[in-house]
Order: structure tokens, then C-alpha cells, then sequence
């Protein structure tokens, strides 16, 4: 065990000094040995506790999720097929799903489009590829840290006594843990590059000056991402359902869960900051040089493009994969944890994963049937609302997805408990399903450029400016967290209520199976969700290939594109259209980052339980502790508001340096005369500079958060379960006020460019300002929220088990524990404060 402590540490310290993002920051490399040296201790002090005889008190079983079997699928019968055999089938409508976007990846790359505009986009994949590399080296450096811990808790702490290849079950779940990257990553890249082919063809459809086009390729573009997305997310998690044995399935579901959501914590939250300082970096010229928006010589452009897909696909995508799979994992731990009958076991992990399947079905058809609608409608209009079809398209799924949901529950569970419990179920999934819906619609209200909310964002501008543009932002957030607040409170509550009609006979703590069935609800037309999430990149993107492009430059090209496509060009109604539509894709950008936020918190509820099932040995003892009467606790709910607000500032700070310092570059180095756009050395440097402050930034915050989870942990466990339920709370509502005055800045700046005409006047700047105000707002700070609350929930489980063990073995185990607790606690503390005082401007050279 000592040796492997060693290597552990030695092999992280040789990670870090290859890191591709040391070379920037001397600071990291002082550290590095400090760092590794850290978690060897972990490794040393844990050989060391586990060869120390146990003392008087009880022994602590360790375990916990780490040795959850799954029963035999097969020993229930559905629909006439075994419950095994019915999930195969499940693998068929998987892979439909991922055929489905394949093929609509494949009509969208043959589109047609003008070579002016498909090398912009190209050039656009090519950075963003760059960054995506990147991003991946980075993301194996921090799994280096993860495994440590896994190593540790399930080689040691956790491994069964009658284990027959130890080094084999942990090599398996560490592999699966690089699953879970490997899927946020790679639906990630799927997304650029699907989104890379659509901005281009939308900004060439746009040409004709036809609303439809522009509109209908966006989505295509969308739905593609959502179907691969949630299908490759349910083929991998069927795998280890149905093929992986069930001794070993349980841990597998756990590593799986915590890589998904390490790499969806570094995608979003560098993501975030990277498409930040770009976007900011890009703003900004407009007021100190009197350019039009995406004007072909700010060398800030390219950079903005890219970190459209870093933030607003990339992040989103691994975001999404991730939130569907953590989703899943806690619900699968509830049952196994709280359901004692073999039988409902069997029977809720298979209506379950039913419910998943359909989701796939249901988003599908509806898009079909929608598309109908819209292309009967708008298809040949002059004039159309972008934000009408979506908003059917979202509303026709929830209704397909809840008459599913009563259909495959009746068909699949009709006696399940007293035989009612199958539509006391489908209304509890019901809920979440409907808050998919309805937190849209309330989102709208605060952000869409219809809403009054925005138009006040306008009004107050036109006589005070930036300021009370920004105070009038900063209420619409503060009213949205109210109202939206509220509305998942109601949507709980009644779930709480359908779990007391019959559902304790079956499982102890019925409403947190409930909490964790409306959060799955949420996700009930996911592929739908993720897809108009997806529609704002594009349409950002199609504007800002079209103005890069210098199309309308291009010598006889109204002739040639309509000798070539038969296209009459109009390129001020094409302009007018982009940027439209652009306004719609802020708004639907906006609506799903409640939705994915508030997975977050209904969900960490029941990964919270499986934490509390753990301590209090099935709440047989010390629940007491849960209490505000126990001061850890209490304590510890205090302490997460801390880390919620410290987040919220480290991730800020981050692009607040880093778009000083694209826009110093991008000053000195812009030049507006004698050229037509900016070179591409110039336009890549702007790209470096931002993937670097995104990398330093993320470094920080993830060091922060991880030594922050041990040392909370290590404190002791009831302080650590107060910390995990405050900063869902404090998570929440910060999530929800951040992205909403974001969202209503934002479409306040375009509800001046596109309706009022006004570019280049004293109430744009006034409303650039507020924008650039609320980048930080809703596309860093807000969105990370949610992957940070599962990665911490999650690591959590294992940490928390580390330090209790420690803590029950020997008879010094409690002084080394809180001797840990310090050291982590002193190692957080240090990288809070590097996250500002070693990222400000001048110092972080």
C-alpha cells in the first residue's frame, strides 16, 4: 500500500509538470510537488489506518454504493418477455436514435453553401478543434486526481473480503470512470462539429431572405446533437445494466457517474470562460472603434465564433450527457439502497429504464409532427415568429412524453404495490416532465425580447444608460428566482404528496424517491431540451459567418449563387433575419439552463440520501445528526453558501483577466484600414489567450472543489451532508437570478439592434455594457453551477466514506482524520486565493 501511495503521488506530480498549461503559470509549477505530496498522505494515512487494529467502538462496514449489487433482470416477466430481454430491445431503439442523428448530421453537411462562407466555418471547427484537444489533455490531468481516491476507496476501504481479482474490479471502475470522460468529450466534439456544418448553411439559406430556412436548419442541427447525445448516454448505461455483472455494476455506475461529470465540470466551467473573454473581447471594439458587429477586421471574431461552440455546445452537450447519466445513477442507488424487495427492485430499474427509452421515441415523433405544423405555416411566409415553434415544439413533447409516461407505466407496472402505484408514479414523473415545459415558458417572461422585463432593460437605458440598464438586469434576475423558485417548490410538493399514497410500503423515505423522479421527470424529452439549448449557437454562428464571409464583397455573387442554387439574394433581408433569429436563440439558450440547474438540485436529493443510507446504516442510527440541534450540520449549511459565492467570483475573475488581456491584444493589433478582415495569426492568438486564461481559471476552481470535498468530509460527515444540501440551495437560486439577468441584457442589446435600428448610438453602448455585464452572468458562472453540485455530490460519496473509515479505524484514526481536515482545508484555502490574487491583471503574467 506504501508503494502504492508513492507511485500514485509521483505519477500526479510527473502529470502536472507535462500539463499543457504549466508552462503560463510558475505558480502551478511551485506547487506541484505540495499538491501530489497531499494526496500520497491521502494514500499513506489510509494504509496506515487500515493496518491499525480496530479499537473498542463498533467497526464501520464500509461500502455504501461501492457494493450495491443489482438482482437478476430476468426474474420478472413484462409484457409477456423477461425484464432482461426487454431492455435489448431497448439497445435497438438506441441505436435508431443515434442513426437518426447521423443522418441528419449527413443531410446538414450536404446542404448547400457558398465556398466564402464554408471556409469560415471551416476555419471555425479547425480552433475549435485546437481547443478541444486541448481541453482533453487537461481533463486526464484532473482524472489523475480522481483515481487516487477511487484507487483507494474501492481497492481498499471498500473491496468485498471474498473479492477473487482486486486489481481487476478496480481497473474496471477506474475504466469506466475514463467511460464517463470519454462520453461528455466525445458528444461534445460531435457537437461542434455538427454545429460548424449548420452555421454556415443557415447563413446561406438566409439569402434567399426566407424565414423558414433559417429557422428549420438551426433545429435539424439541434436534434441531432440531442438524439446521439441521449442515445449514446443509454447504450452505455444498458451496458452496464445488462452485460456487466451485477456484483460489479453498482461501482461501475458510480465511476462511470463521476468521470461524466469531471469532464462536464471542466467543458462548462473552462468553456464558459473561454467564450466569455472572447465575446467580451469582441464586444467591446464595437464602442472603442465604432465597428459593426462581427466585423471581419476585430481579430476577436474568430475567437468569439469558437467560443460560441466552447460554451454554448461543448459545454452544453457534455452538461447534458452528463446530467442524464447522474440522474440515472442515483435514482438506480435509491432502489438498491431503500427498496428491500428483490422483486420491486426488478421491477422500478426496468420501468425506469422504459421511461428512458421512450424519451428517445417521444422526442422523435414530436419533432416530426411539429416540423409538420411549422413547415405548413411558415414554409413559404414572408414573416414568422422564431420563437413560436419552439415553443410548440417543447410543448408538444412534454404532451406526447406524458401520455407515454400513463401508457408504458400501465403496461409495464400494473401491479406494482396495491395496483394503483402505476399512475401515482406516472403524475409524480409528471411533474418533471410539466416543469420542462412550464420553466421554459417563465424563463421567457424574464429574457425573450417580447418579454417587459427586457423592455424595461431598454427603457431605462435610453435616459440612465449602462447604469440603470444594469439594475434593471439585476431585478429581472432577482424576480425570476422568485417566481421560478416557487414553481419547482408547487411541482415538489405535489409529488411529495402522491409518494405518501402507498409508496412506504414498498421503500423507506418514499418523497426522496419522488425528488428524484420529478429531476428524471425534468429530463422526460431530453433529446427535445438539449436541441433547442443547441439552436442559439448556430444562430450566433450563422450571423458571424455571414458578416466574416464579406459575402456581399464577393465580385458578381447575386449573379453567380443564382446561376448556381437558383437563389434570388437579398442581403439586407438575409442581415435582418440572422439577427432575428439570433434574439430566439438567446431566449431558448436561456430556458434550458433552469431546466439543467434544476436537475441538479430535485436530483442531489437523492444522491444526498444514498450518503445518509451509508452513515446512518439504513436510518437505523444517528439520524439525530440531521438536525438543526447538531451544530456540524448546521455548520455545514453555512459553509456552502461560502463556496457558491466564492465559485461565482473565481470563474468571474477568470474572464474578467482574460478578456483584459484579449483586448489589449486585440487593440494593439487591430488595424482598420488598408484590409478586409484580420489575419488568422492575429485571429488565432486571440483564441490561445483565451483557452489559456480558461485552463488557469479552471485549474484553480477544480483544486479548490476537490480539496474542499475531502476536507468538508473529513471535518465530520453531518457537516459534510449540511455543506452537500447548501449548495444545491445556494446553487439554485444564484443559477437561476445569474442566467436570467443575463439572458435579459443580452436580448435588451438585441431588441435595440434589430427593432429599434439604433447600432452605433448612445443606447447601444448603454446596452453593449449591460451585455458584457451578464456574459459572465449566464454563460460561466450560472451554467457550471450544475455540474459542480454533481461532481462535488458524487465525489462526495466516495470521500465521505474515505474519512469515516479513517476515522473508525485505530485508536488515533479521529485525530488523523482531523489532522487531514486541516491540511486539505489550508491547500483549498491557498487556491481561493490564488483564484483571485494570483489572477489579477498584472500579477498573472
Amino acid at each position: 500500500m506504501l508503494l502504492l501511495a508513492l507511485s500514485i503521488g509521483i505519477f500526479i506530480l510527473f502529470c502536472l509538470k507535462k500539463a499543457p498549461f504549466v508552462s503560463f503559470t510558475s505558480g502551478i509549477r511551485r506547487n506541484v510537488t505540495a499538491i501530489a505530496a497531499s494526496l500520497a498522505l491521502v494514500a499513506v494515512n489510509a494504509a496506515v489506518a487500515l493496518a491499525q487494529p480496530p479499537s473498542g467502538a463498533p467497526a464501520h462496514q464500509p461500502g455504501g454504493e461501492a457494493n450495491l449489487k443489482l438482482p437478476d433482470l430476468s426474474q420478472e416477466s413484462f409484457l409477456g418477455v423477461d425484464g432482461h430481454s426487454l431492455l435489448l430491445i431497448g439497445l435497438v431503439v438506441c441505436a435508431l436514435g443515434m442513426l437518426f442523428g447521423l443522418m441528419i448530421y449527413n443531410q446538414l453537411k450536404k446542404l448547400p453553401v457558398h465556398q466564402s462562407m464554408r471556409d469560415i466555418s471551416d476555419l471555425i471547427y479547425e480552433t475549435c478543434k485546437t481547443y478541444l484537444i486541448t481541453q482533453g489533455k487537461f481533463i486526464l490531468i484532473l482524472e489523475a486526481f480522481i483515481a487516487v481516491i477511487i484507487i483507494i476507496y474501492f481497492g481498499f476501504l471498500a473491496m468485498p473480503p471474498d473479492e477473487a481479482n482486486p486489481i481487476l474490479r478496480v481497473s474496471i471502475i477506474v475504466l469506466f470512470s475514463l467511460v464517463g470522460i470519454l462520453g461528455s468529450y466525445g458528444v461534445a466534439w460531435f457537437g461542434i462539429r455538427v454545429n460548424t456544418y449548420a452555421n454556415s448553411r443557415t447563413a446561406f439559406a438566409s439569402l434567399e431572405g426566407q424565414p423558414y430556412p433559417v429557422y428549420a436548419i438551426p433545429l435539424k442541427a439541434g436534434m441531432s446533437i440531442g438524439m446521439m447525445l441521449i442515445s449514446v448516454e443509454l447504450v452505455i448505461m444498458l451496458f452496464i445494466l445488462l452485460f456487466v455483472p451485477g456484483n460489479y455494476a453498482g461501482p461501475c455506475f458510480i465511476g462511470f457517474a463521476i468521470g461524466e461529470s469531471l469532464g462536464a465540470a471542466a467543458l462548462r466551467i473552462a468553456g464558459g470562460i473561454f467564450t466569455k473573454i472572447a465575446d467580451i473581447g469582441s464586444d467591446l471594439m464595437k464602442i472603442v472603434f465604432k465597428i459593426k458587429e462581427d466585423d471581419a477586421r476585430n481579430p476577436g471574431v474568430i475567437a468569439d465564433c469558437t467560443g460560441d461552440n466552447a460554451g454554448d455546445s461543448v459545454g452544453p452537450s457534455a452538461d447534458g450527457f452528463e446530467t442524464y447519466g447522474v440522474t440515472g445513477v442515483a435514482l438506480i442507488s435509491f432502489i438498491l439502497l431503500a427498496v428491500s424487495s428483490p422483486t420491486v427492485q426488478v421491477q422500478l430499474l426496468v420501468w425506469i429504464f422504459v421511461m428512458r427509452i421512450l424519451m428517445v421515441v417521444a422526442s422523435a415523433g414530436s419533432y416530426f409532427i411539429n416540423e409538420g405544423f411549422a413547415k405548413a405555416k411558415y414554409g413559404r411566409a414572408n414573416e414568422m415568429n422564431f420563437e413560436h415553434p419552439l415553443t410548440s415544439l417543447v410543448v408538444i413533447t412534454s404532451v406526447v412524453s406524458i401520455i407515454l409516461t400513463f401508457v408504458a407505466s400501465y403496461l409495464i407496472i400494473p401491479g406494482l404495490g396495491d395496483g394503483s402505484l402505476w399512475w401515482k408514479l406516472s403524475i409524480i414523473i409528471s411533474c418533471g416532465t410539466a416543469a420542462g415545459a412550464i420553466i421554459p415558458e417563465l424563463v421567457k417572461v424574464f429574457t425573450s425580447t417580447k418579454s417587459r422585463h427586457v423592455s424595461e432593460v431598454v427603457t431605462s437605458s435610453k435616459e440612465g444608460g449602462s447604469s440603470l440598464n444594469i439594475l434593471s438586469g439585476l431585478v429581472a434576475g432577482n424576480f425570476s428566482g422568485y417566481w421560478l423558485g416557487v414553481s419547482i417548490v408547487i411541482l415538489m410538493a405535489i409529488a411529495y404528496a402522491f409518494s405518501l399514497q402507498g409508496l412506504g410500503a414498498l421503500m423507506v423515505a418514499p418523497s426522496v424517491f419522488a425528488f428524484g423522479l420529478v429531476a428524471f421527470g425534468f429530463l422526460g424529452m431530453g433529446p427535445v431540451t438539449i436541441a433547442v439549448d443547441s439552436y442559439g449557437p448556430v444562430t450566433d454562428n450563422a450571423q458571424s459567418v455571414y458578416e466574416l464571409s464579406l459575402i456581399e464583397q464577393v465580385p458578381n455573387v447575386q449573379a453567380l449563387v443564382k446561376q448556381d442554387y437558383g437563389m434570388t439574394v437579398n442581403f439586407d433581408r438575409a442581415k435582418h433575419l440572422l439577427e432575428e433569429n439570433d434574439g430566439a436563440g438567446n431566449t431558448f439558450k436561456a430556458t434550458a439552463k433552469p431546466v439543467l440547474i434544476g436537475t441538479a438540485v430535485v436530483g442531489a436529493t437523492t444522491m444526498i440520501f444514498s450518503i445518509i443510507m451509508l452513515l446512518t446504516a439504513g436510518l437505523t442510527t444517528n439520524v439525530e445528526k440531521l438536525s438543526l440541534l447538531h451544530a456540524p450540520f448546521v455548520l455545514g449549511l453555512i459553509t456552502g453558501g461560502a463556496i457558491i459565492y466564492w465559485f461565482t467570483g473565481a470563474s468571474t475573475q477568470a474572464v474578467t483577466t482574460g478578456a483584459y488581456r484579449a483586448v489589449e491584444f486585440i487593440k494593439a493589433n487591430i488595424r482598420l484600414e488598408g484590409v478586409e478582415k484580420a489575419s488568422v495569426e492575429d485571429s488565432k492568438k486571440v483564441v490561445q489567450i483565451c483557452t489559456q486564461y480558461a485552463q488557469k481559471g479552471m485549474f484553480n476552481i477544480f483544486l479548490t472543489i476537490f480539496f474542499s470535498s475531502l476536507a468538508f468530509a473529513f471535518i465530520e460527515e453531518y457537516f459534510f451532508i449540511g455543506y452537500l444540501i447548501s449548495i444545491a440551495v445556494f446553487g439554485l437560486y444564484q443559477a437561476i437570478f445569474m442566467a436570467n439577468a443575463g439572458g435579459a441584457w443580452d436580448n435588451a442589446k438585441k431588441v435595440v439592434e434589430v427593432e429599434l435600428k439604433q447600432k452605433g448610438t448612445p443606447l447601444h453602448d448603454a446596452t453593449v455594457v449591460g451585455d458584457t455585464v451578464g456574459d459572465p452572468f449566464k454563460d460561466t458562472s450560472s451554467v457550471a453551477m450544475n455540474p459542480v453540485i454533481k461532481f462535488t455530490t458524487l465525489f462526495g460519496l466516495l470521500a465521505v466514506e474515505l474519512a469515516v473509515q479513517l476515522r473508525h479505524t485505530g485508536e488515533n484514526g479521529a485525530l488523523l482524520s482531523h489532522a487531514l481536515a486541516a491540511v486539505f482545508t489550508l491547500i483549498s484555502m491557498y487556491f481561493v486565493y490564488r483564484s483571485f490574487y494570483g489572477m489579477r491583471i498584472g500579477v498573472e503574467k
